[in-house]
């Protein structure tokens, strides 16, 4: 019975995408058909088939490795802090990303991670028939984020009519950085974080397709963006000057990385801090506390992910759901981390699915601000005029993810 819940659900997802469409004439419905049956084919071949399940084992293995070897610099610099019976999360899960950014940047640098996304990019432009830079786009998130993503790819925003860069700014809703994967996976079942990021890259491009359905001529789909140094190693754009020197461009992205950790720990301070801020608030006036207020308008949602029906478990899904849109991600991981592994399979992975993903308020500010920084006053007008879209954007592609990787999971 559930599991007929979950497909309904997953029909709903997507009818819903239709009904806020802004041109529903335009929608490929072709296309959108094509990448629902490659992610459901996708999910299923993660989850279930062995090679699949081999090659998610392998990655969360790599990670881990990372991991500890980020512990070996923290433990240099804290050793009572580390490898203790209860690590504090800022050590456990935040400070790795002082090793991980890094990382990614050399990598990057050396023009290795900018050809595997440009490559990547162009398979699945192909096999979803969606246009070449919204493809790459797609994927240059899945490594790189939201914002970095977009400021790397500041040439081709200023050249995209505002109705591209709107797509663009609905799918930023739902990306999440592959270096900040390994913070997750100390606090979440690793297999489903590694599953939902590639769901949600195709997922991303199902929905903008519904939601924002633009017509792309030849003549303007074409790929132009990295910029620097990145861009002169993929040999997409021509860098100007010279290539910066490797220890300064490290030193660089260290104190990127260390302002990331400060950045995450302050907003899951103040989120923490201002969710019981308003509870006591609440509390005074006798009402519901607002992980409960949230619940209840969440709710239906929850109960079409076919997480059963009992109201309670329905509820505590919706609960968290709300609380990780109106906070972030962090907040919920940190919160149901010492108990995640007290649900349900199926409970466990459709929370652990939707929670993958920088759908919440606070995102949006960033690539709001982020857009006003590198386009001009009408693209960004055009942007800043639909909030509400990227905010459903991002909502419906955690949904629909969390909705097919559950299909396979009981």
């Amino acid at each position: 019975m559930y599991l007929a819940v979950n497909i309904i659900g997953l029909l709903i997802f997507l009818l819903i995408g239709w009904l806020f469409s802004k041109d529903r004439k335009k929608i490929d419905w072709k296309g959108i058909g094509i990448m629902v049956v490659f992610n459901l084919l996708m999910a299923f071949f993660l989850v279930k088939v062995p090679w699949g399940r081999d090659i998610v084992k392998g990655l969360a293995a790599g990670f881990d490795t990372l991991i500890q070897v980020a512990y070996k610099g923290i433990a240099f610099c804290i050793p009572s802090m580390v490898h203790v019976k209860n690590m504090d999360f800022f050590v456990s899960v935040l400070l790795p990303i002082l090793l991980i950014v890094p990382l990614f940047d050399i990598l990057t640098y050396i023009g290795f991670l900018p050809w595997v996304i440009k490559w990547i990019g162009k398979i699945l432009a192909f096999i979803t028939r969606q246009p070449k830079f919204e493809s790459f786009f797609a994927v240059e998130m899945m490594f790189l984020g939201n914002t970095e993503a977009l400021a790397v790819s500041s040439l081709q925003l200023k050249q995209m009519k505002a109705s591209r860069n709107l797509t663009l700014a609905m799918m930023s809703m739902s990306c999440v950085t592959a270096s900040i994967l390994g913070s997750y996976m100390q606090m979440m079942p690793a297999q489903f974080i590694l599953t939902a990021v590639p769901i949600n890259v195709i997922n991303a491009l199902i929905v903008t397709a519904m939601l924002n359905p633009v017509e792309v001529s030849e003549a303007e789909d074409t790929i132009a963006t990295m910029k620097g140094s990145a861009a002169k190693e993929s040999g997409d754009v021509e860098a100007d000057g010279k290539k910066e020197p490797f220890f300064s461009f490290l030193g660089d992205s260290i104190l990127g990385a260390g302002r990331l950790v400060l950045i995450i720990a302050a907003n899951v301070i103040t989120f923490v801090a201002l969710a019981a801020l308003i509870d006591k608030v609440l509390s005074l006036v006798h009402v519901w506390s607002m992980e409960k207020i949230l619940g209840y308008i969440l709710y239906p949602f929850a109960w079409l992910l076919g997480v059963g029906g009992d109201p309670h478990t329905v509820l505590q899904l919706s609960q968290y759901m709300g609380t990780k849109l109106i906070t972030n991600e962090f907040v919920v991981m940190g919160k149901v981390s010492p108990i995640i592994h007290t649900f349900a399979p199926h409970f466990r992975a459709v929370l652990t699915v939707f929670l993958t993903s920088f759908a919440n308020l606070s995102t949006i500010g960033m690539i709001i601000g982020c857009f006003k920084g590198i386009v001009n006053r009408e693209k960004n007008d055009l942007i800043s005029k639909n909030v509400g879209y990227m905010l459903l954007s991002g909502i419906l592609v955690s949904l629909l993810s969390a909705a097919m990787v559950g299909l396979y999971v009981w």
